[in-house]
């Protein structure tokens, strides 16, 4: 009797089986990887503008003042975060959105960033103790 060479079609249907499981499973840590990444675009650019709007203060008395060319809202380079501003004199509350239809939106563990002027660092979310 002769052994047959090669693999049956069921053998190759279970090794295609399995990669397609470890492909998703893959994928799934790839996009959260992903997500987490793309947070630094926002943390980034809350940095900036606190940074603009601390100048300001410097130099007109203000985070409000009108010769202040810091405008809001600002979106991100790579259009992931919308930057919102509630200014006055001598304080301010810088806010990080996703915007509506991009990557970030999807972000449940991260909603919105947000900074004020004092430094403290907050956020929205299932697990805001990672978003900074």
């Amino acid at each position: 009797m002769k052994h047959p060479h090669g693999f049956t079609l069921i053998e190759l249907m279970i090794v295609l089986v399995i990669m397609g499981i470890l492909a998703m499973v893959a994928a799934g840590y790839f996009g959260d990887s992903v997500i987490k990444a793309n947070r630094t675009e926002a943390r980034s650019a809350l940095t900036t503008a606190a940074g603009s709007l601390e100048k300001c203060r410097s130099l007109y008395g203000a985070y409000n003042s009108a010769r202040c060319n810091v405008a809001f809202p600002l979106v991100t380079d790579s259009n992931y975060y919308s930057i919102s501003a509630a200014l006055d004199n001598t304080t301010f509350s810088l806010t990080a959105t996703p915007v509506a239809g991009e990557t970030q939106a999807k972000d449940a563990s991260c909603n919105t960033l947000t900074l004020g002027n004092t430094r403290i660092k907050g956020a929205t979310g299932s697990a805001t103790s990672e978003c900074w």
